[in-house]
């Protein structure tokens, strides 16, 4: 067993210092190794710290933003890649207690690597408090979070980026598949689906056909998203 010093997340440039080094003991300790405490209910704490302090950073960097908008922001840098990239940045992979099934740390899941940074900050914020939890979420996530902005702006049509990655993988554009149509003329609704060769993706529903097939290509999107997770990680 290995034990951390009380500076280890100094060491790793992260501005806290555990007065309690066992929470981040904890905090490392994945599930697969049988051993209690794991890192599951710091976790689940870290989750919803994380939450907080991204929907406050993003609500006080720009009054101009709409519910909606500051929503699609919190997502993309709270989302399991954001976060096993910051993870990995800080290499809590190589740190963390794994049990016999997990031997590549080098290939480790976004989910894992994602649990990982997530039972750090919610140990940080048992250790000292909000605010050493929001310097570290704020340190670690500050490119991310600049990433976020400037990547949301330019992804305002998810059919470009879909076409962009289906001509990228297959040399093929996608097709929009009307499924379905209702309502009178001045209130019709429309579901459309995505398909790229074989693959259809879930259809999703708009106010105009338009609509429904940019609604269509965020979902395309999504799934495209979960299966690079997939194939990155050796689960295909």
């Amino acid at each position: 067993m290995r034990f951390f010093r009380a500076d280890t997340m100094r060491l790793l440039n992260v501005p806290h210092s555990f007065r309690d080094p066992a929470l981040l003991e904890e905090a490392l300790t994945h599930a697969s190794t049988g051993r209690t405490p794991d890192n599951e209910r710091l976790e689940f704490l870290g989750d919803a710290v994380l939450d907080l302090i991204v929907a406050e950073e993003l609500y006080r960097r720009d009054a101009s933003r709409s519910e909606g908008e500051l929503t699609e922001r919190k997502a993309a840098v709270v989302s399991r890649r954001a976060l096993a990239e910051a993870a990995k940045a800080l290499g809590l992979g190589e740190l963390a207690h794994f049990g016999a099934g997990i031997q590549d740390r080098a290939a480790l899941p976004r989910s894992v690597l994602a649990n990982l940074y997530e039972a750090v900050l919610g140990a940080i914020y048992l250790d000292g408090g909000l605010e050493p939890a929001r310097d570290f979420a704020l340190v670690t996530l500050d490119r991310l979070l600049a990433e976020a902005e400037r990547s949301l702006e330019s992804d305002r049509n998810p059919k470009q980026t879909l076409q962009h990655l289906c001509q990228t993988t297959s040399g093929a554009p996608p097709v929009y598949e009307l499924l379905d149509e209702r309502g009178h003329s001045h209130a019709r609704a429309f579901r459309v689906r995505a398909v790229h060769g074989a693959r259809a993706f879930p259809s999703a529903w708009g106010r105009t056909r338009k609509e429904a097939e940019r609604w269509a290509a965020h979902e395309a999107l999504l799934c495209f998203e979960a299966t690079d997770d997939v194939v990155e990680n050796g689960r295909a």
